[in-house]
């Protein structure tokens, strides 16, 4: 790994409640492990959030040296209705609304999550597991805990004992800051509470009642696992009893996340994960985002702007932009006059990535060093660098870019000549203006025609103004405009850009 200048990646760690340095078990590789869509609708926006922000860490990790095995599961069963221990699964729900199999449920809406996934430029995972594919891992799992006496049967359902966990000297309820006590008294008369010893104890396996159509066989009954033991065992297999990076939105913390920390150190006696990492959540003109408020919207509404909230359309990269201008851990709220802005900056950045592609540096010996101009760009490329140490504070790493963007124009525009810079200044600023704008934060150029198209219909302008064809010159313009694009007609040159 290249020697880093600036200031080593810290990372919020949810259990420790603060920022940490990020060491990895065995540098330079990463394990990271993210929780996948339930998939049993349309992909929503907080999920395109959580995918994101870890699409960013995947990323930055990369770039800056680790081998990074990136594990994010897809839950095809045993996610129940309201998150709880009874009920019916999600999938088996919407199967029998749709009067479809469950497992053409599943590949309906996984094929929806990866189409939308690459619409938003993620990167697909390492592995990509399903909880269906694990039945096995799963229930060898339940068979070890029952075996070391922390999980029993009862009625056919294998529950998990959080008295005898709590008796070994663990903690349930670090990770979400929950009281055990407190846990007790907020937990409710619910169907299949008999079954347990304890009102907390969670299933590892649950026998399916008749109409549940999802189920297999097991030791203990025909039924189907639970929701938080398909985490452990696929990170388990894919990345080791321990591993670095555990990542979800928070509304994951608790219950999920906190039972697959105890799973995890019952069966191996050691703490599973590193680092927990959370994203905060969506918030529309500052409400909760909710369908039963209706101002909640899926991707395509927001692509379309069919929706009764939204002004216009906004482009993929545009709400990419927009999430990625407020930190990971802070409320991102959606509103039209933040999603214009995004449009504008967006735009900027669009234009300098394919002004800076295309500048070449001249060595021209009459042209003084400009010290403060370039002293200026390497401080922009380090607080970069150092804005995506401090646990990944996208906003402040933006800020740095647009004052590369100022360079570049100015290069741009003949305000500032490139030997000025220095040909070593002058590469830095192109290729990392590139790298930062592309595979750090992901983003692209977006056209509906190519640029060889575009570039023949200037050419085709140049000719027309030539021969003052000034009809052929305005079809050319209206051409460009509902392309969302200008042309940009200047003593220097003729060129288009995007419109800001």
């Amino acid at each position: 790994m290249a020697e880093i200048t600036y200031q080593p990646l810290k990372i919020f760690n949810t259990l420790a409640r603060k920022k940490e340095l990020f060491e990895p078990i065995a540098a330079p590789y990463v394990g990271m492990y993210v929780c996948g869509p339930t998939v049993y609708n349309n992909v929503h926006l907080g999920n395109i959030r959580t995918f994101l922000s870890f699409d960013i860490l995947f990323r930055y990790l990369t770039h800056i040296g680790y081998k990074v095995r990136y594990v994010r599961n897809i839950t095809d069963v045993g996610h129940l209705v309201g998150d709880g221990e009874v009920g019916e699964d999600k999938i088996g729900k919407m199967a029998k609304l749709q009067k479809l199999e469950p497992m053409e449920i599943v590949q309906r809406y996984t094929n929806d999550f990866h189409d939308v996934s690459a619409i938003f430029n993620l990167l697909p995972p390492s592995i990509e597991p399903t909880a269906t594919g694990h039945l096995i891992e799963q229930i060898e799992a339940t068979q070890t805990l029952i075996d070391k006496g922390i999980a029993y049967e009862s009625n056919g359902s294998v529950y998990f004992d959080i008295t005898k966990y709590q008796a070994e000297g663990n903690d349930y309820g670090k990770l979400s800051g929950r009281v055990i006590e407190d846990l007790l008294n907020e937990t409710r008369d619910l169907d299949g509470q008999a079954e347990k010893l304890n009102p907390l104890d969670f299933a590892l396996w649950k026998k399916a009642s008749p109409e549940h159509i999802m189920q297999w066989d097991s030791p203990w009954s025909r039924g189907f696992p639970g929701w938080h033991l398909e985490c452990t065992c696929m990170s388990a297999k894919y990345l080791g009893k321990q591993f670095d990076i555990h990542g979800g939105g928070m509304d994951l913390k608790f219950p999920h996340h906190e039972c697959e920390i105890a799973q995890g150190k019952a069966l191996t006696n050691i703490e599973p994960v590193r680092y927990w990492m959370h994203t905060n959540m969506l918030t529309v003109n500052g409400q909760k985002m909710s369908k039963s408020l209706n101002n909640s919207f899926l991707p395509a509404e927001l692509f379309s702007g069919n929706h009764e909230l939204l002004d216009q359309a906004y482009s993929p990269m545009t709400v990419r932009f927009f999430m990625l201008q407020s930190q990971y851990r802070s409320t991102l709220d959606f509103s039209n006059e933040a999603l214009k802005a995004a449009h504008k900056g967006y735009k900027k950045l669009a234009n300098a990535i394919r002004i800076v592609k295309r500048l070449t540096y001249s060595h021209l010996p009459e042209i003084e060093a400009d010290e403060n101009k370039k002293a200026d760009i390497l401080k922009s490329i380090d607080g970069f660098y150092n804005a995506m140490n401090d646990d990944l504070n996208t906003s402040v790493a933006f800020a740095n870019l647009f004052n590369m963007v100022k360079y570049i124009n100015m290069l741009n525009l003949g305000q500032l000549q490139t030997a000025a810079l220095g040909e070593d200044v002058f590469t830095e600023l192109k290729q990392k203006f590139v790298v930062f704008f592309e595979d750090v934060l992901g983003l692209k150029e977006e056209l509906a025609e190519g640029h060889a198209v575009l570039d023949g219909m200037l050419n085709l302008y140049r000719e027309f103004k030539m021969v003052r064809n000034y009809e052929k010159v305005d079809e050319i313009r209206s051409y460009f405009k509902k392309q969302g694009l200008a042309i940009h007609d200047t003593k220097l040159r003729i060129d288009w850009a995007y419109e800001e």
